[in-house]
């Protein structure tokens, strides 16, 4: 699987619709304003399409079904004692699309790919299951676990206790809960469910307030140099927060790094995990970009 054998190059991928279809499309198209469009920011629109997706999943699947899927009762594999031995500290993300980009990879090979990414050094992997914003489903992380002995993050928007057991029962290690898009009381409660599920949390956060939301039951938090209600990116929002995380928790730097002297940089203010994505999918083979990138670090 070293080989990618996709001949497209990055302007024709992004023009070109997903190949095959997904099964994780609940209420896709059910009229939503498109992204850009006025009367709400990118979160509040995912985050409504996000209450659509797992009231049809709860009638579709209970989770009694879920608890008896073959993956649930699989032992997790910890990415904070990953990231704690890791000397990139890469977390290397598949995504097919994003809403500020569009289609990045629409055909991309969920299994070559992320098989890719761990054999090219990533302390671990991220996979997208949101469909209707970033193409992706629970079906890309259950093939990835298939192919990778890393820890795997269920990158998508979790706002019910539901989506934790569909992560457990998918082959998840990880999960990531965003305090843009949940109260302090409602992150407790889905952190502590999570490690119930002897799952761990990384918790993203993208300025100081929402710090509010760190609990015993997170692992690892995440600041997002990305900010969710318009999708524009500034580095220097994990530097700005560094020294305000608590010593407890493994800090991670999320979205818009691309460049090893960034990485070099953020550890110096205490980062162990940097979570990147279309740095690497933009690419023709996502997986030799993560090799050559660590090859700077």
């Amino acid at each position: 699987m070293n080989n990618l054998e996709n001949t497209d190059n990055k302007e024709q991928r992004a023009e070109k619709s997903p190949m095959g279809g997904f099964p994780d499309k609940p209420g896709h198209g059910r009229g939503l304003p498109p992204l850009g469009g006025q009367g709400a920011d990118i979160l509040d629109k995912i985050l409504i399409q996000k209450v659509l997706e797992v009231a049809e999943r709860k009638q579709l699947k209970s989770i009694s079904d879920l608890e008896k899927e073959p993956l649930f009762s699989r032992k997790c594999i910890s990415l904070k004692k990953r990231l704690t031995g890791s000397a990139s500290g890469i977390i290397s993300e598949f995504k097919r699309k994003s809403p500020s980009k569009g289609w990045i990879y629409p055909d991309a090979d969920v299994l070559e790919i992320t098989w890719g990414y761990c054999d090219a050094g990533a302390a671990g992997i991220s996979v997208l299951t949101d469909y209707e914003f970033f193409g992706g489903s629970s079906a890309d992380l259950t093939a990835a676990r298939s192919v990778v002995n890393c820890p795997i993050l269920r990158k998508d928007f979790v706002i019910d206790e539901y989506q934790l057991f569909e992560a457990k029962a998918m082959g998840a290690d990880v999960v990531l809960l965003i305090a843009a898009a949940l109260t302090p009381d409602k992150t407790k409660n889905l952190a502590r469910q999570a490690k119930d599920l002897e799952l761990e949390v990384l918790l993203e956060v993208h300025n100081r307030e929402e710090l509010d939301c760190a609990n015993e039951f997170v692992d690892l938090l995440g600041v997002n140099n990305r900010n969710l209600k318009t999708f524009e990116v500034d580095i220097n929002i994990s530097k700005e927060l560094a020294e305000f995380i608590p010593k407890e928790f493994i800090k991670i730097s999320e979205s818009g790094i691309s460049d090893p002297l960034t990485v070099i940089e953020l550890k110096s203010f205490g980062y162990q995990g940097f979570l990147m994505g279309e740095n690497f999918m933009k690419e023709q083979n996502p997986a030799d970009a993560l090799r050559n990138f660590i090859k700077l670090l």
